[in-house]
């Protein structure tokens, strides 16, 4: 039996590792296959094509439910039932809207929508909205989060903006948003956010250094509920009635096993719900039902079979979770103190208990955290030795607690005010940690690297005494000094990250390192911070030589206080110096300054007359062993007439679109006298600029030009001074990704 439930397993996660969904009629295909084999007694093989069959027809209704190519970026007119909890923030209140349906055709019944400058919203209340809709996804960098298989696991069919709306009716239903509304207006001590995450799940009220302090402590999984949380709660539960009956306190009538084991299950299941049911929440609430469910039979269950049953529960039910990071996490953590815990001879004192399973999870976990792209906390071990008990014994039961008296006045508010008082210290604590030890960023690594210190990772978790173990620590050493390519004289490495609406390129010789622009900062929404510096570590890269602001427009130079900040520069030079913050001391662009880095040339040019931002931006040449690179910034059509008097007005294979493509740039005497082969653009989907415009797409196809769009295909990767063709992200095919087209 065990062995068809692995092959349940593994049929069900096979999806995750799918390029591309077969056809339908495969899909149903396979249950006939695994019936067809069942006589042979092969029945590992019929649940592996029975999980694998219900996994592929759950993603192809998801994609079914997707926004139709044709109506990307129209406005439609929708109803819906707003659900979940509204993010009101400084700008907009993003919420989803279920249920939605249009007089006008069809449109996917989920929807994540923005509405800035627009009233409250609030769960449970239904619309009727304007909306200009968009297919799902968004931005694909090197290593990075990937938001378009998150949004499919949670069945977002599209995304949108608001431009008018009306309310239909009032909130029903929506009792969580009810319980967040009456803890916000609780004063606990300045951590009302913390709070209402560590009760709720809900960390829209956390600040981006809160996340960012959690981040480098290894603590985020303190405030996203857990199977921790649950078991806590469960546990306080079933104790509390197994120590009524040993008193003689509990009524005799009622036999206490059972009733202690139906309400440590349902106070587990409860705060579940009030978490919003999350996979970690789902995990542990099937793993609880099933260990209560064998002591009440007074049997053992052993430590693998809850964690196997839960596994095929979550994705019985929700086959597309194994698409977030989270749902390895949460299974991954389970099974290192499974792995570790089980099987040993001899007892371990309480503290030896505690203090190993904080660093074996911390050693267990780590390829996979470096698999997933996620950072990694080094001070994690030591500050979870303290913060989990502070947090689970100190916190949560006045957190709770306070939260269910809220009805009575003064009880409820004040343990709140101490839960809030309690998490005001950890979160001091913890600020101090983050500032010594942030959290590492690893450098992506070849396959072979990553195996070997995995397999080291797991020697490591083995018992003392076993053959080889020692071997564990040079192997995991591999997973931190992982071999780097180097790249040869004369190659510059390129990089067009995806930033949406913005700039960020990065520029790399054997010894050397550029940044040209630092991507766009949009009120709170900084992807210098947010994209560009864990692009910047996640490519290798320690240091900066020199990061060139073509100008002072947000789009290019609002990220590079973060870049600044995070990473050292040597040097600033910008077209518009005097524009930028004064704590990036930043030089002028000076028109014929030349270097040369590895064997790669490098070139400067500004207009000298220009009078406005956009045509004063820094240009810079870049010659690989005579294949060049033209970046251009926001330069209009009156720079690129100066551009062609002066000393880079030669044949150049790559150009980077002039202000993304605009109507305004991209002339025909540039492109006639550059000869460009291929072209890179930068910009979001659907913009309201209308970037890249018709009449400059067409100058380029007119010249055969390629065309590699960020929009359409993600960060591009070009290798400078080897005549090869870019790689793009979505050419790492995912079923999930809508492909990039064909220009």
């Amino acid at each position: 039996m065990r062995t068809g439930m692995v092959a349940l397993a593994l049929g069900l996660l096979a999806l995750r590792f799918l390029p591309a969904l077969p056809s339908v009629g495969l899909w149903l295909l396979l249950p006939v296959l695994g019936l067809m084999v069942l006589p042979f007694r092969t029945y590992p093989v019929a649940l592996f094509l029975f999980g694998l069959s219900w996994a592929g027809v759950q993603a192809q209704w998801a994609l079914d439910d997707r926004l139709p190519a044709n109506l990307d970026g129209e406005t439609r007119w929708v109803e819906g039932r707003v659900v979940g909890l509204p993010q009101h923030g400084e700008a907009a209140v993003r919420f989803e809207l279920a249920d939605a349906r249009s007089r006008h055709g069809s449109v996917p019944k989920l929807m994540r929508l923005a509405w800035y400058g627009g009233p409250t919203v609030n769960s449970g209340e239904r619309w009727r909205l304007a909306v200009k809709l968009k297919r799902p996804g968004g931005l694909l960098n090197p290593h990075a989060f990937d938001y378009d298989a998150w949004l499919l696991a949670q069945r977002i069919g599209a995304t949108g903006t608001v431009k008018d709306g009306e309310r239909l009716s009032e909130a029903r239903w929506a009792w969580r948003d009810g319980i967040r509304q009456k803890l916000l207006q609780v004063d606990a001590q300045g951590r009302t956010g913390v709070l209402v995450a560590l009760v709720l799940g809900d960390g829209a009220g956390l600040s981006r250094e809160d996340w960012q302090v959690l981040q480098d402590t290894g603590t985020v999984h303190l405030l996203v509920i857990s199977g921790q949380h649950i078991g806590l709660l469960a546990g306080l539960v079933y104790l509390l009635v197994a120590g009524l009956a040993r008193y003689g306190l509990w009524p005799t009538r009622l036999p206490w096993l059972p009733w202690a084991c139906g309400l440590a299950f349902a106070a587990g299941l409860g705060y579940g719900l009030l978490a919003g049911f999350e996979v970690p929440v789902r995990r542990a609430c099937l793993m609880l039902g099933l260990v209560l469910l064998w002591r009440l039979r007074f049997r053992h269950l052993g430590a693998w079979w809850p964690l196997l049953l839960a596994l095929n529960g979550v994705l019985l039910m929700d086959p597309l979770a194994s698409l977030q990071p989270g749902f390895w996490l949460s299974f991954g953590a389970v099974a290192v103190l499974i792995f570790t815990f089980s099987g040993r001879l001899g007892p371990w004192r309480w503290w030896q208990t505690w203090t190993r399973a904080q660093w074996l999870i911390a050693i267990g976990l780590g390829p996979l955290l470096l698999i997933l792209g996620l950072p990694i906390s080094l001070s994690g071990p030591l500050v979870n030795l303290l913060a989990v008990p502070w947090i689970s014994m100190l916190v949560l039961p006045p957190a709770l607690l306070g939260t269910l008296l809220l009805p009575i006045p003064y009880l409820g508010e004040g343990l709140l005010w101490l839960a809030g008082g309690l998490i005001d210290w950890l979160f001091l604590g913890l600020g101090m940690m983050a500032g010594q030890i942030p959290a590492w960023i690893p450098v992506a690594m070849p396959w072979w690297s990553w195996a070997m210190g995995a397999f080291g990772a797991l020697l490591l978790l083995l018992p003392r005494g076993v053959p080889m173990r020692p071997l564990g620590w040079p192997l995991l050493l591999l997973l931190v000094f992982a071999p780097r390519p180097t790249l040869p004289e004369g190659v510059a490495q390129i990089w067009q990250l995806d930033v949406g609406q913005g700039l960020a390129i990065l520029v790399r010789t054997r010894n050397h390192a550029l940044l040209y622009d630092a991507g766009p900062r949009f009120g709170d929404s900084d992807l210098g911070e947010r994209v560009v510096v864990p692009a910047l570590r996640k490519l290798g890269v320690e240091a900066l030589d020199l990061m060139l602001i073509s100008h002072a427009h947000v789009d290019h130079s609002g990220g590079a206080q973060a870049v600044a900040r995070t990473i050292p520069v040597q040097q600033v030079i910008g077209g518009e110096p005097e524009e930028l913050p004064a704590e990036l001391q930043a030089t002028e662009c000076e028109s014929g300054r030349q270097w040369t880095w590895d064997g790669v040339n490098f070139e400067l040019w500004r207009w000298a007359d220009a009078r406005e931002s956009n045509p004063r931006s820094c240009v810079l040449q870049i010659n690989a062993s005579g294949e060049r690179l033209l970046l251009t910034g926001d330069i209009d059509a009156s720079a690129e007439r100066a551009l062609l008097e002066g000393p880079l007005a030669v044949k150049t294979d790559w150009l980077q679109s002039p202000h993304h493509g605009s109507r305004s740039s991209s002339t025909t005497a540039l492109l006639n006298t550059l000869q460009p082969r291929a072209v890179l653009i930068s910009r979001s989907r659907g913009n309201s600029f209308g970037h890249p415009h018709p009449t400059v797409l067409a100058r380029y196809r007119q010249r055969g030009m390629a065309i590699y769009d960020s929009a359409e295909q993600g960060a591009i990767h070009l290798q400078l001074g080897r005549f090869e063709p870019p790689g793009t992200m979505r050419l790492e095919r995912r079923f999930w990704r809508d492909p990039a087209p064909a220009h």
